[in-house]
């Protein structure tokens, strides 16, 4: 599932790609039948929240998605001139197609992609935790319910009621980061724990949204065994389980926690 610097990415991009003009929406195969009701307004701006990504239209309509598993987004250039008749296909289920000036995207396999007002994005956010992309974000409210919480930190830092945007890599790898075993309830995580935490995975995602990549391993650590698939960097734990820890060569462990893989080191994180 793309974590929450990808969604900031995809806001950024069609912020600079359509905002400010008319767009053209429409669902190709039917399946966003609300796309008229946006369809060749102007696209105001596009906001991101955790993993949940809108595009405010003129005189209200929000598009709201949510990527999901699956979900992701096509970009393609627009022929110029004359040229422009000749879009490329919708292949596939494409369930939401935008198209610009110069540029047009398809949405595919999306969880949520709905009409909805600002009232309802409202809702959308009151469910959700600060997110350390966001500036307005208040860390204060994380740490109040994490440290009154028996739940595993590394179920916490996935709840995105606690914290909006953190997917398995950041989770598994700040967890590492930080020293904190995964299973540690949230209310033995001491506070200077948190706000060294906190300050990290803001920096670390800030990172992941300017580059588009998760870097996670500090450069003294950045050699050894390969990153966990082609053209990935390198992770100290997430999808390396049998494998040597990168700090004290400790054999990488992976269980189940609420459904989901979690990595660790039994030697570094206590």
């Amino acid at each position: 599932m793309p974590e929450g610097h990808t969604l900031h990415r995809l806001a950024r991009l069609h912020q600079r790609r359509y905002a400010g003009a008319p767009v053209a929406v429409s669902s190709p195969q039917g399946r966003f039948a609300d796309s008229a009701v946006v369809d060749g307004r102007v696209l105001r701006r596009a906001s991101a929240w955790g993993k949940h990504l809108f595009h405010h239209y003129a005189d209200g309509p929000i598009v709201h998605v949510h990527l999901g598993l699956y979900g992701t987004f096509t970009e393609w250039a627009v022929p110029p001139g004359a040229a422009r008749v000749a879009l490329p296909e919708a292949v596939g289920q494409v369930r939401m197609r935008m198209v610009g000036a110069d540029h047009g995207t398809d949405l595919r396999g999306p969880t949520v992609c709905e009409v909805i007002d600002e009232g309802q994005v409202s809702d959308v956010i009151a469910k959700l935790g600060p997110d350390p992309l966001r500036a307005d974000a208040d860390p204060s409210w994380a740490w109040r319910r994490i440290t009154k919480s028996r739940r595993p930190i590394g179920a916490l830092l996935m709840d995105q009621t606690v914290v909006a945007g953190v997917g398995n890599v950041y989770r598994s790898e700040l967890l590492f980061r930080h020293r904190i075993d995964p299973f540690r309830p949230g209310r033995d995580v001491d506070a200077a724990e948190f706000d060294a935490a906190w300050g990290d995975l803001v920096a670390l995602m800030k990172v992941g949204l300017r580059g588009g990549k998760i870097i996670v391993v500090r450069p003294e650590h950045d050699h050894g065994p390969p990153s966990y698939r082609k053209g990935r960097p390198r992770t100290y734990v997430y999808r390396r389980a049998g494998e040597p820890c990168r700090v004290c060569a400790t054999e990488i462990r992976t269980t189940t926690l609420e459904g989901r893989n979690v990595f660790w080191c039994p030697t570094c994180q206590t």
